[in-house]
This record gives structure tokens, C-alpha cells and sequence, in this order.
């Protein structure tokens, strides 16, 4: 199935969360190599560098861990081809663009499936 211009106001809905999801993270990671380089080292000891910090950086792992769940179970249930987009994106870019790059595959499958029971 390919991805077409959003199709309903969920879709477009879905398709700005992830233009959001990608460039809020993305943003703060060009000011951290800025800074600092590609020290993979003291990004994840800054991530982890205090209890308040470990709280959000272990939420979003067990929120990967979540998501990951849901794209193959879910994928596989509705038969959605492209899963690999999501799984890619929400490892390069985080949860912010995995989660609704997903659910917008997923309901343009669920709003195409609707459209041709209707026909």
C-alpha cells in the first residue's frame, strides 16, 4: 500500500504529527552535535543524568518497546505492507514520528478498506 496525500482531517491530523515529531527531536539533536560532536557517550550520560532525565528517557524505551509491539501485531492483523517505515522511523527519529507515521499507514488502509466495501 503506498502512503497518499492525506484523505480525511485524521490522516492530515496524523501526517502533522509526524512533521512535529520529526522536527522538535530533530532540532534538539543539531544543537547537541552543535555542542558537543557525535558523542554518542555523553549523549546517553546526559540522557540518564539524573533521576528526573532517567524517568523520560526510560519512558520513551519502554514506549519503543510498546510501539514495536503494536506495528507488528496490529501490521500483521490488518495485513499493512510498509511496517518497515514506522520501525525505521522510530529509531532514527524516536516515538514522536514512529507512533503517528503508524497510525497514519493504518487509517489509510482502515479509510481505503471502508471506501471499497462501499463500492
Amino acid at each position: 500500500m503506498m502512503i497518499s496525500w492525506p484523505q480525511t482531517k485524521l490522516q492530515l491530523t496524523y501526517l502533522c504529527l509526524c512533521l512535529l515529531g520529526t522536527v522538535l527531536p530533530v532540532v534538539q539533536l543539531v544543537r547537541f552535535i552543535k555542542d558537543y560532536g557525535l558523542d554518542v557517550v555523553l549523549f546517553f550520560q546526559q540522557v540518564f543524568a539524573n533521576p528526573a532525565a532517567s524517568m523520560f528517557g526510560f519512558d520513551v524505551g519502554v514506549s519503543l518497546v510498546a510501539l514495536w509491539a503494536l506495528i507488528l501485531v496490529e501490521g500483521r492483523r490488518l495485513n499493512l505492507s510498509s511496517l518497515w517505515l514506522p520501525l525505521v522511523a522510530s529509531v532514527t527519529v524516536g516515538v514522536s514520528l514512529g507512533l503517528p507515521l503508524f497510525l497514519l499507514i493504518r487509517q489509510s488502509h482502515l479509510d481505503s478498506t471502508q471506501r471499497n466495501a462501499l463500492l
